[in-house]
């Protein structure tokens, strides 16, 4: 009888590795394997699941919504659609918003959006202005916007119109903004680049040198948005606003649902330029309203910015203890832990021997991103079995 790892080799692409745990269930911050060993899930389907697994609040809406209606073409209008878009320009000051399916169909609208701007209203500008080390997905363009060459080398020629500079850089950035320029492209902390955080004056630099020069300020949430940095959006920590923002990932708590919002200046879509058969259908759009509700009831931001703010102290306190471990970073519970040395997958691999599921970044770097409603004790369990996973990898030589 072929494994589940064999079945699996014979029929997918190889694409990525997979670690050697098949997830059959979970609730709150913890899942179960098909042993029936349970971990903490701090990778949460890559920051995805705001409210954990099987909240009241994401049950009760797919139930109630699937014996209702799940599918309707966006020919017709569609009550939970609207009601959450009037939600989310209400938290984020924008005025306009598509739906689609995932981070990357955000962000791919977001750049479709800049450049019709550039082009009907900026003598045809067209270049975007992205960062190094930034994510925005895997579709041509945004493999092409994501500063990461690995991504992107394997799919030459790539588009053209993409410029990329340091992150956190506003004179590497002020250097390259010109009259091709149609936008600014980048997230409020870095998520895959290695959980990187800009100094306080960086985002409004780039807020002011977009107004200065006329460029729009894309922002992506994808990773940073529904209270995962501990603001509901990333970029409020900032006190600014951006012009275009992708969301996706925390917004469905688990349903696939992206969207992207647009300030009135950038909202230059007419119809036919953009279009989707999934996306804003009743099923996702009423799970998504009833996320965002329970994150705003339950101000579940101050949580993460307290819970992360204490976890983040305690693992620094690891410094001491584990030579490894040489930087602690991240807002609210979007965590990074860097280490001296490329031994990030040990310290996977130990975690997960001990019931922490977390995944690395980079040989360096683990990352940390439970969901918003963990508890202070699974935070301790968690901050543990790494302090015993360091001691075991410690008393192994690496």
């Amino acid at each position: 009888m072929p494994s589940i790892a064999e079945r699996e080799a014979a029929v997918f692409f190889n694409t990525g590795k997979r670690f050697p745990v098949t997830i059959m269930r979970g609730e709150g911050s913890r899942v179960w394997d098909d042993s029936g060993k349970d971990y903490l899930d701090f990778v949460a389907g890559i920051a995805v699941l705001a409210l954990g697994h099987g909240h009241p609040a994401v049950l009760e809406a797919l139930q109630t919504q699937a014996a209702q209606l799940m599918q309707v073409s966006n020919y017709f209008y569609s009550l939970p659609q609207l009601e959450l878009a009037e939600l989310l320009t209400q938290q984020s000051d924008l005025k306009r918003v598509f739906f689609c399916n995932s981070g990357a169909e955000a962000n791919e609208g977001c750049i479709k959006l800049a450049r019709k701007w550039g082009q009907t209203q900026k003598n045809g500008a067209y270049e975007i202005v992205a960062m190094e080390a930034g994510f925005h997905g895997r579709t041509l363009a945004t493999v092409t916007a994501t500063g990461t060459p690995r991504y992107s080398e394997p799919f030459q020629p790539l588009p053209d119109g993409f410029r990329h500079v340091p992150f956190n850089d506003i004179e590497a950035l002020r250097a390259v903004v010109d009259e091709r320029t149609c936008a600014v492209m980048l997230e409020p902390v870095q998520g895959e680049g290695g959980v990187n955080v800009p100094d306080s004056d960086y985002l409004p630099a780039v807020r002011q040198l977009c107004d200065d020069r006329n460029v729009a300020l894309i922002m992506d949430e994808v990773q940073t948005g529904f209270g995962r940095t501990g603001r509901m959006f990333g970029y409020q920590h900032a006190g600014i606003t951006p012009d275009l923002m992708a969301i996706a990932k925390g917004l469905g708590s688990g349903v696939p649902i992206g969207a992207f919002l647009a300030n009135d200046k950038l909202a230059v879509f007419e119809p036919g330029d953009h279009g989707t058969t999934f996306g804003g259908q009743p099923l996702t759009t009423s799970v998504a309203l009833a996320v965002v509700r329970t994150i705003i009831e339950e101000d579940l931001p101050a949580q993460a910015e307290a819970k992360g703010e204490r976890l983040r102290t305690k693992l620094r306190g690891l410094e001491d203890r584990h030579p490894q471990v040489v930087d602690v970073r991240g807002q609210g519970l979007l965590i990074g832990i860097e280490f001296e040395g490329e031994i990030a997958g040990d310290v996977v691999t130990a975690c997960r021997e001990r019931g922490l599921l977390c995944s690395n970044l980079k040989p360096t770097v683990i990352r940390w991103v439970p969901p918003l409603t963990v508890s202070e004790a699974e935070l301790d369990e968690a901050f543990g079995i790494l302090d015993a996973a360091l001691s075991a990898i410690e008393a192994e030589g690496k």
